[in-house]
């Protein structure tokens, strides 16, 4: 399918923010203001204009990335662009609506990937030259944008389903030398116990944390200067503990408290999944939010860690032994709340899918590939520490492979669910391509004579 959907990384995102600076004009030589020219209309999708910088920005990320860029590549950006348009055209006379808070979140989550390529928040500010509360009010309108496109496209292909006549009749459409090779995958599953942790050590942090508190309060200490002295979520801790958010982006404890607060006000010690906290309100507006806040977590001492090793190795030595199977021992001994309830099974985090290609999974998981690199299928690994990556707790585990592929070209038998997918995203693609093509009769489009020898998918011309 034409369509890349190709996203716009730091430079693009540094073009569409410093929009309001440039002076733009169409082909005619109309301006919008006096001065050189930096950039134009190229393209228009109704009321939608495509900027030169728009397709630029593109160009010069795909470059950045070591690929070829021609003649063609302009063409499918291009297509891209007025493909985009057209989706947001119909979702503003759809009156698609996306609300605030959907906008915020999906805002805070881009702009925080961009500051971890980018290094922290302070070279992010310094890269656009604003502070971060401005690139995020002219960024709005930008992510509001695209997502509307993005769920104008997905009503067009909500109802998209195959049957099983239908996969089988698009899997035999391919032609034999097309017919894809499958690599080797592993499904996995795992058993993973924590060391206890003791009251002792949950009272001596919640005691700390209180103590703190108190001396924020009476104004003793700077709240900002403990949280980046003490606090052991490192991302905030280098701003003094500071977070923007918007609803819904925390869990649930962590937001309940910082909406109980009155601005300057401080939580008492809250506990989430991650540790143990204490909140600073500095400001809320609607569903948005900052705070700051210092997070500890209890201190596993030896011997709990000891204790869990042991339990694992009572664990291992049963099953090695065949005293126990393998879904009795999850049931039994596994403390992972993710995996216990489905056979102890680990999904891919990348595609959802309880099978993982073995070409890849050491950059998807190098402590997996560690523990399952050379086992055999129903072997089971020696126990080794682990570290959740989503809740940061340590603990130790054993894993276990439960079935094995060999490279093949995909067969209806052993791939139904991937040729499935495939027959879905054949469906869906024409489905777009009918609607697209629909529009175009009845909405204006216009681009560049430059433009006028590529060779579009859609009948844009």
């Amino acid at each position: 399918m034409l369509k890349k959907n190709i996203q716009l990384l730091i430079f693009s995102f540094g073009i569409i923010l410093a929009g309001n600076a440039q002076i733009i004009t169409d082909k005619q030589g109309s301006s919008s203001g006096s001065g050189s020219v930096i950039d134009e209309i190229i393209a228009q999708v109704g009321d939608l204009p495509v900027l030169r910088s728009d397709l630029e920005a593109q160009k010069a990320q795909l470059q950045g990335e070591g690929m070829t860029v021609d003649e063609t590549t302009s063409c499918t950006i291009l297509e891209e662009l007025l493909y985009q348009n057209l989706l947001l055209n119909q979702a503003k006379l759809d009156s698609i609506d996306i609300s605030d808070g959907q906008v915020n979140a999906e805002m805070e989550n881009r702009l925080r990937s961009i500051e971890q390529q980018i290094g922290s928040r302070e070279k992010l500010e310094s890269f656009y030259g604003k502070t971060y509360t401005q690139i995020k009010e002219e960024f709005r309108e930008v992510i509001r944008d695209r997502m509307m496109s993005q769920e104008m496209e997905r009503q067009i292909i909500a109802d998209v389903e195959v049957s099983p006549n239908e996969v089988k009749t698009f899997f035999e459409s391919i032609p034999e030398d097309s017919i894809p090779l499958i690599n080797e995958k592993i499904a996995i599953q795992q058993i993973v116990i924590f060391p206890k942790i003791t009251q002792a050590s949950r009272n001596a942090v919640i005691e700390k944390l209180s103590r703190w508190r108190q001396d924020i309060i009476d104004g003793n200490r700077s709240f900002s200067a403990v949280a980046t002295i003490h606090s052991e979520d490192l991302g905030s801790a280098k701003q003094g503990g500071r977070i923007e958010a918007t609803r819904g982006m925390m869990v649930k404890p962590f937001e309940a408290a910082a909406f109980a607060l009155e601005p300057g006000g401080v939580s008492d010690v809250v506990e989430t999944q991650y540790g143990y906290h204490i909140i600073q309100l500095e400001s809320r507006k609607g569903d948005d939010y900052v705070v700051r806040h210092i997070l500890l977590s209890p201190e596993i001492g030896r011997q709990e860690l000891t204790d869990a090793a042991t339990l694992m190795d009572e664990c291992y030595a049963r099953l090695k032994k065949h005293e126990i199977t393998w879904d009795e021992a999850v049931k039994e001994y596994s403390e992972d709340d993710d995996t216990r309830q489905n056979q102890g099974s680990v999904s891919n985090p990348y595609t959802g899918d309880m099978y993982w290609d073995v070409a890849n999974i050491n950059q998807i998981d190098p402590q997996i590939f560690g523990l399952v690199n050379g086992l055999e299928t129903g072997e089971i690994s020696n126990p080794a520490m682990y570290s959740d990556m989503r809740t940061r707790r340590d603990g130790v585990r054993i894993v276990r492979i439960k079935n094995r592929t060999e490279p093949h070209k995909a067969n209806l038998k052993d791939d139904y669910n991937f040729i499935k997918k495939a027959a879905e995203n054949n469906k869906k693609e024409k489905i777009i391509t009918e609607w697209v093509n629909g529009k175009i009769g009845r909405t204006y489009v216009r681009f560049d004579e430059q433009f006028s020898n590529c060779n579009f998918h859609y009948r844009w011309k």
